[in-house]
């Protein structure tokens, strides 16, 4: 590759009085910083269908998660504007989106890192909840801190903002939480039970990392036992892998991925197990559904407002016997009865 600049001039037909290196200088790219500015959400070319759509609220995060190497990329933790979020969300439900989804790396920590006003989450939720034609409000990426009694108050209060929370916890384990930098097992058991004795219906969703550099049987067998116990409605697992640059990727107790992924895969049979229960309960009860699409046998699904896009359960549509209830249509908010249960997602038929 030694002379692969001057071979690419000759074949790209370069001008040959240009001077070699000054031609380099002039065509190296510029790297913008992670701190760059926002960019309006309606701007974006969207990927979602027109009924739901994404809303990042802040950018950046300013925890030291030894895993991660967020910070390293997208700088510190920095809140969008108030009035340019709710603007931005008018715009998008103008433009028929019913549901938005709330993101952020942390998103429960917005506006703390701003003069205190008065303004932060709880007071956002408020404000979106009432703008016309907003059906549902999602957040997603919460820490597991910073949910103040304001805030809880209103996510179990504002008939818009959805009785779910995704909030990655990564462990339970108190030396795996420490080796991550992460909140301690008593907080974060106090938060969730909090959660859910304040909220009613409320489905918990969550992310662990299993094999985590130094994670021992009985940390692994830790966790186990708590996701039996807690019984989240909503839960994924990942196998530990090396993020080039941060902490965890130095530290000498490295898992053999074989076992990494066998834990992974523990996990995740056990919440199989769960979703499946909690559907099971569900049956014969009434419920919100957002019809979503069409499968590739063309039956109709959507989601209930305790399932996020692309990553929770769906709810299978049958079309109503009673001539009287209108055909469903995608992109629609309809109410339905549970009849039924594929596994853990649900089937329904619309009432209304």
């Amino acid at each position: 590759y030694g002379n692969l600049s001057s071979s690419l001039r000759d074949v790209l037909g370069a001008p040959p009085e240009i001077d070699e290196n000054d031609y380099l200088n002039r065509s190296r790219v510029q790297v913008g910083e992670s701190t760059i500015g926002f960019r309006p959400e309606h701007d974006r070319f969207r990927l979602t269908p027109k009924h739901f759509a994404y809303l990042r609220v802040a950018e950046g995060c300013s925890h030291a998660c030894t895993f991660c190497a967020i910070p390293g990329f997208r700088g510190k933790f920095r809140s969008k504007d108030f009035d340019d979020v709710i603007n931005e969300a008018k715009v998008l439900v103008a433009s028929g989106a019913k549901e938005l989804n709330l993101v952020a790396e942390d998103t429960n920590q917005y506006y703390l890192d701003r003069p205190r006003d008065g303004r932060n989450l709880a007071l956002l939720l408020r404000e979106l909840g009432k703008i016309e034609g907003l059906h549902w409000i999602r957040i997603l990426y919460a820490y597991p801190s910073y949910f103040s009694e304001d805030l809880i108050d209103e996510i179990a209060t504002n008939p818009k903002v959805c009785k779910y929370i995704d909030m990655p916890l990564q462990h339970i384990s108190n030396l795996c939480l420490l080796a991550m930098n992460r909140p301690p097992k008593d907080h974060t058991m106090n938060l969730l039970n909090k959660l859910r004795e304040r909220i009613p219906d409320l489905a918990l969703r969550t992310t662990f990392i299993s094999g985590f550099p130094s994670e021992r049987e009985e940390d692994h067998a830790e966790l186990v036992s708590f996701v039996k116990t807690f019984a989240f409605q909503r839960m994924g697992a990942f196998a530990y892998s090396e993020e080039e640059g941060t902490p965890a990727a130095e530290y000498e107790e490295q898992l053999d991925e074989e076992l990494r992924q066998a834990r992974r895969d523990e996990l995740i049979s056990l919440q199989q197990g769960i979703g499946e229960e909690w559907a099971r309960g569900m049956h014969g009860k009434e419920v919100d559904v957002l019809v979503d699409g069409v499968t590739e046998d063309g039956e109709l699904f959507g989601r209930t407002q305790w399932d996020a896009p692309d990553i929770d359960n769906i709810v299978f549509l049958s079309e109503s016997e009673d001539d009287s209830v209108p055909r469903l249509e995608v992109g629609q908010m309809r109410r339905c009865v549970v009849t039924g249960r594929s596994i853990f997602d649900l089937e329904a038929v619309p009432v209304v």
